[in-house]
């Protein structure tokens, strides 16, 4: 992303402050009207008082002096904090919009972005982007005003001096444009290695007990400090044409300088200059030039900010999926039946996962769902709630196609419960009341007690305010599981999506929470994805996909007495027990 294309979209983000910047401008442009004076004064100083021996001016001049410096002072604490505060504000903003866009987007996109990568973005390029915006758009914006007053004094000082002198600003502004481009590649380079290496630091915290148990604390060490010593790479790289650049903007000024101490002290012997104007002039000029070196000390800041602008701009344009129709409506009430209707479905061009789905689910009904890992179990279960889109076909709730309806109100009428369980670092009471932050003590209680929960909650040491941890660390795997029914039980949604809900459980945990399911499936629509074909015997009917396609459908008596896929699948799990059912 070009500049042409990214200062608008800093522009837009600007625009609701724009009251407050234009009351920073004024200060600034006070400011640098009194940084103007104070270069002028130097003339009455050396022709009227040492010169001319003006005791009156004297007099006034200090008093004129403290004046100044007592204003400037004011406007620049006005101007400084009014820039702090819309740049501040601007950061927040673009957090929240980033966080508001993420949680936007399909899950598709999670599932080929790292989760490090966002965390940087969000937070290590908008504190770059603040460093450009806090300190250096306050600085270019104060120095672009001093420059123009004290371009003024120069010119009215002596115009063809002030001609000579302002040769040698464009040749100092060459290293900046110059260097201006290195920074913004390196800075690029810099904030993709961060986001590298965040992502890294967040697998290994996160899977920690596997490191461990496969000993490769050594291996992760030197990974992560490979990155490490690429990130400094890269940091000296910058540093190094961030130290050229200075001295080099310096030796240019320098020749400028010399040059105009050379023609105007050649002025003052030829009577053509007074002193006090030529020492005006060159306090202005070196007031002048302050600001130019200035501004390649921060070009690196804001070469920075714009490079950290171009991947934050970039994350927000991109557009979800997922969208609701213009016209979209508020889902009713379910009543009678889901129904899939010649489904395709593939991931971003890859071979198709479902194939020619037709499929009906009745109101009351618990379909089962089971086949080989890679048969399309778990995107059948995501294609219902608009986890993803459909490729092709109609999924329709109460001859309805779902894409006509919000996605709120769509969502609302589902509860999820999936082989990994979610929970946050919060309270046992947050994590049950998830989305029900409203709900009355009383319903909360009855949710963990009909999810099997409720003594082991009153065991912890705070009991419903006791922090869990992070994924409720702080839990057993089926107490976890039995907290994320609970939070599916307070929901009351008529459709219920259970994911392999119990297959990573040990047998006692599995007996609780099939104990805690079969409270959660009453009265409701449930679709039950399966591995363990135990857990799925009493299903009013059970379909087998294979290859995405679904080629088996009945009972667990009847698929068994098919002797086809599903019975294979029996076989394989249990095999030396007694086949059930006719054969």
């Amino acid at each position: 992303m070009n500049n042409n294309a990214l200062l608008p979209k800093l522009r837009g983000v600007l625009k609701p402050y724009r009251t407050q910047l234009l009351f920073a401008m004024a200060g600034m442009v006070l400011v640098g009207g009194f940084n103007a004076l104070q270069a002028y004064m130097v003339k009455p100083l050396l022709d009227e008082i040492f010169i001319n021996r003006n005791a009156r001016l004297l007099h006034l001049l200090p008093l004129g002096l403290l004046g100044v410096f007592f204003f400037k002072g004011i406007f620049y604490f006005l101007y400084s904090f009014l820039l702090e505060k819309v740049g501040q504000s601007v950061i927040r903003d673009l957090r929240n919009s980033i966080y508001a866009h993420l949680n936007d987007l399909p899950l598709s996109f999670f599932h080929k972005t790292p989760t490090g990568e966002l965390m940087s973005r969000i937070m290590n390029d908008v504190s770059m982007l603040q460093g450009s915006v806090t300190h250096a758009l306050i600085r270019v914006l104060r120095d672009f005003c001093s420059v123009i007053g004290l371009v003024g004094v120069i010119f009215y000082m002596d115009w063809r001096l002030a001609l000579v002198s302002l040769i040698f600003l464009p040749l100092a502004a060459v290293p900046i444009v110059v260097f201006g481009k290195k920074f913004r590649k390196i800075s690029t380079t810099y904030q993709t290695k961060i986001g590298e290496a965040t992502s890294q630091l967040h697998e290994t915290i996160a899977g920690v007990r596997i490191v461990k148990a496969f000993g490769m604390e050594g291996f992760e060490k030197r990974r992560f400090a490979e990155k490490m010593q690429g990130i400094m790479d890269t940091l000296m790289l910058e540093t190094r044409y961030s130290c050229l650049s200075h001295p080099m903007i310096e030796f240019l000024g320098g020749i400028g300088m010399a040059m105009i101490i050379w023609f105007g002290g050649t002025q003052v012997l030829q009577g053509n200059s007074t002193p006090g104007a030529f020492m005006s002039f060159l306090t202005a000029l070196i007031m002048l030039y302050e600001p130019v070196k200035g501004v390649s000390k921060i070009n690196t800041t804001i070469q920075q900010g714009l490079a950290a602008a171009t991947r934050i701009f970039a994350l927000l344009e991109i557009q979800p999926d997922i969208r609701e129709a213009p016209d979209a409506i508020e889902m009713p009430p379910f009543s009678h039946s889901i129904v899939l209707s010649a489904v395709n479905f593939c991931y971003e061009g890859n071979p198709p996962v479902l194939k020619n789905l037709n499929l009906q689910v009745n109101r009351g009904e618990v379909l089962a769902v089971v086949g080989p890992s890679g048969s399309g179990k778990t995107t059948l279960a995501n294609l219902i709630p608009r986890f993803y889109e459909i490729t092709q076909g109609s999924l329709c709730i109460d001859e309805i196609d779902i894409r006509r309806f919000t996605l709120p109100s769509l969502r609302q009428q589902l509860a999820l419960v999936t082989q990994q369980t979610i929970l946050f670092n919060d309270t046992v009471r947050n994590n049950i009341a998830y989305g029900r932050n409203d709900c009355p003590e009383q319903k909360i209680i009855e949710a963990a007690k009909a999810a099997y929960a409720l003594d082991f909650i009153l065991d912890l040491p705070q009991g419903f305010d006791t922090v869990i941890g992070e994924s409720g660390a702080r839990l057993s795997g089926g107490q976890q599981q039995r907290i994320s029914i609970a939070r599916a039980l307070l929901k009351d949604a008529p459709i219920l999506i259970l994911d392999e809900a119990t297959s990573a459980l040990d047998t006692e945990s599995e007996r609780e929470v099939q104990r805690a399911l079969e409270n959660l499936m009453q009265n409701r629509t449930t679709i039950v994805i399966a591995h363990r074909l135990s857990t799925i015997k009493n299903a009013d009917r059970i379909i087998v996909l294979k290859d995405g396609q679904l080629v088996e459908e009945g009972t667990h008596g009847e698929l068994l007495a098919l002797g086809g896929e599903y019975h294979g699948l029996y076989q394989l799990q249990f095999a030396g027990e007694p086949m059930e059912g006719p054969l």
